[in-house]
Parts: structure tokens; sequence; C-alpha cells
């Protein structure tokens, strides 16, 4: 339990007793509305269940303005505390504290004309303190068609982000990825750069990101090019609902939650866009319904500019 969901029961104890000499002329039930009002510590509920009090005894209004002015004074002492104490956990929680993700897996097989066989896996993990967070992912997707190995794509990133004012921070990116039937046995990124939150709230998040970056890819023919290239990202999350959230990634090599990202350089221009429809089954359990599409404007020989994907699967969250 974290300190914050102590904040009511702090505020209604604080409150009650601070104020029970000056209320002891409210009448009953007035005091027992009142009084279960300040025990949810809904600042909200407070005020409506207050006003309501004072409309209906406003010889009261005094007595009554005393104990919500005392109500408001305890939530905020509370609030500051609760937020002391979160700050200090989170400062000296050691390295594998405080992390937290998701678990996604999705399977099929179909036999007859055609035998199929697939599997797709993905984990990522946030581990957020006072300024930094981490973030961390690991993708595989893997097909078999006929007995012949038909897709084979792994990912693997690493995203620190450092959080210098309340909208704008600097991050770095380290990214692996293999996908030979895209042409590419290796191909790694490294790059750094400035962001800036757009949108903060309950049900929307919005930021973007752009630096300078540089990329080497590996051929399936034994070739390689470095290069420098210009990343540009936009991390986008919608809570559509209580049970509904939508995602949009863009990526130049990965899907993520809320994840876009752009590579561009002199030879080749990356991008990946991922959009998913995620319900909750329960606190922990979601299914997730997603359409990717993974573009490079200079392929390998033979090899095609775009590829789709239309996936469902199950994500664990933790």
């Amino acid at each position: 339990m974290t300190p914050v969901r102590l904040i009511a029961p702090a505020v209604a104890l604080a409150t009650t007793a601070a104020a029970s000499p000056a209320f002891a002329e409210l009448p009953d039930p007035v005091r027992a509305m009142v009084d279960a009002a300040i025990a949810t510590g809904d600042k909200a509920k407070v005020a409506t269940v207050i006003d309501i009090a004072k409309a209906t005894n406003p010889d009261d209004v005094e007595e009554l303005n005393a104990l919500h002015d005392t109500f408001k004074k305890n939530r905020a002492e509370a609030e500051r505390l609760a937020a002391a104490e979160e700050e200090r956990r989170i400062r000296e929680a050691g390295l594998l504290a405080n992390w937290s993700g998701q678990g996604q897996i999705g399977a099929f097989q179909s036999a007859g004309n055609t035998d199929s066989i697939g599997l797709s896996a993905a984990l990522s993990l946030t581990r957020e303190g006072i300024d930094w967070t981490h973030k961390m992912k690991l993708a595989a997707d893997y097909q078999r068609t006929n007995g012949v190995t038909s897709r084979e794509q792994f990912l693997a990133r690493y995203e620190p982000r450092y959080q210098f004012s309340e909208r704008a921070f600097v991050f770095g990116m380290a990214q692996f990825e293999r996908d030979r039937f895209q042409g590419h046995s290796a191909r790694y990124a490294l790059s750094g750069g400035l962001g800036w939150k757009l949108v903060d709230t309950e049900s929307m998040d919005l930021s973007i990101k752009a630096g300078p970056a540089y990329r080497r890819t590996e051929f399936v023919d034994g070739t390689s090019n470095d290069n420098l290239a210009a990343l540009f990202g936009l991390d986008f999350d919608w809570q559509l609902a209580d049970k509904i959230k939508l995602t949009n990634d863009t990526s130049a090599t990965t899907e993520g939650g809320g994840q876009a990202l752009v590579f561009i350089d002199s030879e080749n221009i990356s991008l990946s866009v991922l959009t998913g429809i995620e319900a909750k089954i329960n606190s922990s359990l979601s299914t997730r319904l997603s359409y990717s599409i993974e573009y490079d404007s200079n392929p390998p020989a033979n090899k095609v500019k775009t590829d789709t994907l239309t996936r469902f699967t199950l994500v664990y969250g933790f």
C-alpha cells in the first residue's frame, strides 16, 4: 500500500479530532453526513456535502466553513507527507526495485491446404524514478509455413530518459533488431536528443522527441553500411474508457506501447507504425488487437518496401 492511499483516513481522523468541539451544535444527521464525506477524502464530495449542509442549515454556515477549512488544511498536509514519503522510497530503492511492465503473447496454428504455426512474444519494462525513467523492450515474432520458416524477427531496445523540467527531457536510445526476411541479419541504432511533453493527463499522454542517430545495418548477403541519421519520435497513449485504451506507435524498428520513431538517413527512411486497441479483462490481464506497417524506402534487392501485420495478443501487466 502506498502512502497516497493513506491520505483519506488520515485526513478524516485529523479533521474530526480537530473540529469536534466546534460542531457540537450541528444536528446529528448533518454531522453524520459531513463526517461520512470527510472519511472518503474526496475533495469534490466534501465540497458538495458542505454546500448542501449550508443550504439546509443556514445558521451553521460559519461552523461548516470552519470544518471545510480544517479538512482542506489536513488534506494538504497529508498529501505533502505522502509525497515526501514516496520520494524517499523511490530515492532509496535498489537497482532492481520499482520496475513495472507488460508481457504479451500471441500464437496461431492452421492446417489444411497450408500448414502454419506462429508465435509472438514481447516484454516491456519501465522503471520510473524522481528524474530518471528507464525503459526496456524485448520482442520476437516467429512463423513457419509448410515446414519452412517464413517470419523471424527479433528486437531489443533500451531507452533512459532524464526529466529536467516539468515538460522537457533528454533521452538516449540503444537498439538492436534482426529480420532476415527484410534482408537484415542485424541492425544497430544509437541515438539521443531532446523531448517535450505536449499532453500529460490521467487519460492521455503525448510527447515528441528528436535527435541525431547512428545506424549500422548488416545485410544477409554479408555486406553492411554505416550511416548518420536523424531520429524523430512520438509517444501517444489514450485511455478511451475505463477498460479500453488506444495506442499508436510509429517506429523504425519496433512496436511499443505508445511510441513512434522515424529514422532518416541519406540512403534510407525507415518507418514502423503500430496502432492498437487494448481492452481490460481484469486488473492485470488485457487483450490487444493491433495493426502494424513497416516501411523501408530502400530495401535490399528482391525485398518489398512495405510489410503489414494484424495481430491479436494477451497482455499481462505487473
